[in-house]
């Protein structure tokens, strides 16, 4: 998992590096830069990695000065443009990596939320391992922008929590942001992420999060990547269940240079429930990664993931599910699905279900399927006067809509909805 001393990021020269702030986590960022002094970035030979080029991308635009945020010459970006119509919600504005207090919503009214800034006090979880990725470890040693998000006991947010990250550089920038979010118990709550950069330049962006979700608590989660511009963006979220408590989370993605997702579930409870949906519609030389863990650690849980991808052009899918079920998790059911269609000769995917079982009273089943689209159901539709294009959009739409039907707000549905049927077309 090292890199090479011929590499121009390599370990030492980022951990040269000086330090970007003195703050409550100075422990912590030294224990980042130990970490990336011991494995480096993740090289071609990285078994984690090996459909993913991160390094060969990012080697051939930036310096260590620039991939560790020492950046300049960014821009606003437009927020109003990128809003989601009609969705009322409680708005957290990073702008370049950096929260905008002035374009974000006040919520020291509200009860039952607290928000702070992140890296003014010592942690508020400790989920995200730098050890286990060498971006977090990066994110951990040079972040300096983040919140700290809590909801009380009982609380349930009248609103949704939109969080909006807006970049926009045309020239090599490099950001870094974090979020910890803790659900205390018997709480609900909705998180909807959204992604988009502008401009010409090469940006890259690693985003870690860390959620707890308490006893009885309710998580509905949404992150929405449809970035315009040249972005490499490595997504780390790691979740943690207590008892009786329920997520639904959907993964959007639709454009980008470089997309990866590390997405972690730890079911740390008895009676929890799971659901994960993903959907990455990709043409051009988009590259999607999608890497998941569900880890049933406590008995009498279940867990649901079905992920899709269609790949267009020259694009690459790669999705990567892992399902753990510890020897004390009895009574586990976890299902997974992974299902893509190719719609040119040029788009691959690589797609590898896992299922690690140390229990023997467990339901537990995997799979995934990769093809082009069916010729038959193609010839039915265009027997009955439809054109070629639009059988095809027909039919794919279907494929993705088992995915966006079960999306929990109307308005984000339709939202998704549109810019699917875009896609598409």
């Amino acid at each position: 998992m090292s890199v090479t001393s011929a590499s121009p990021l390599s370990k030492d020269a980022l951990v040269a590096l000086p330090a970007t702030a003195t703050d409550a986590w100075t422990e912590q960022r030294a224990k980042a830069r130990q970490a990336l002094l011991k494995n480096g970035l993740p090289a071609a030979r990285s078994e984690e990695y090996r459909f993913t080029p991160v390094l060969r991308s990012l080697e051939k635009k930036f310096s260590p000065r620039q991939l560790a945020g020492y950046t300049e010459g960014t821009s606003l970006p437009a927020l109003d443009a990128h809003l989601i119509p009609g969705f009322d919600a409680y708005r957290l504005v990073f702008i370049n990596g950096t929260f905008d207090a002035t374009r974000s919503t006040d919520l020291s009214g509200i009860p039952g939320i607290t928000i702070q800034p992140l890296f003014n006090a010592k942690p508020m979880l400790n989920l995200a391992d730098v050890e286990a990725d060498a971006f977090t470890a990066l994110n951990t040693g040079f972040g300096t922008h983040g919140l700290a998000i809590e909801v009380a006991p009982g609380t349930r947010l009248a609103k949704p929590l939109l969080v909006w990250h807006g970049q926009k550089s045309d020239s090599p920038a490099a950001f870094h942001t974090r979020l910890q979010i803790k659900l205390g118990a018997a709480s609900e709550a909705t998180l909807v992420e959204k992604f988009d950069t502008e401009g010409s330049g090469d940006v890259f962006h690693t985003f870690v999060e860390e959620i707890e979700v308490g006893e009885q608590a309710k998580l509905q989660y949404c992150k929405i990547q449809n970035d315009a511009g040249q972005v490499t963006q490595i997504a780390n979220t790691v979740i943690r269940q207590a008892d009786s408590s329920r997520i639904d989370t959907f993964t959007f993605t639709f454009d980008g240079k470089l997309v990866r997702n590390n997405f972690q579930i730890v079911i740390d409870g008895e009676n929890c429930e799971s659901h994960f949906f993903g959907l990455y519609l990709v043409k051009g030389n988009t590259l999607v990664d999608n890497h998941t863990v569900v880890d049933h650690k406590k008995p009498n849980s279940f867990s649901n993931e079905m992920y899709k991808g269609v790949m267009d052009g020259q694009s690459k899918g790669v999705f990567n599910g892992k399902i753990f079920v510890r020897p004390h998790a009895q009574k586990t059911n976890a299902f997974q699905s992974n299902r893509n269609i190719l719609l040119s000769d040029t788009a691959t995917v690589n797609t590898k279900p896992q299922l690690e079982i140390w229990a023997d009273d467990v339901k537990c089943s995997h799979g995934c399927t990769s093809g082009q689209l069916d010729e038959e159901a193609m010839f039915y539709l265009q027997s009955r006067g439809i054109s070629k294009s639009a059988a095809r959009a027909m039919l794919l739409y279907a494929f993705a809509g088992e995915v966006i039907q079960p999306l929990f707000d109307e308005t984000l549905k339709h939202y998704i909805d549109q810019l699917v049927s875009q896609k598409l077309h």
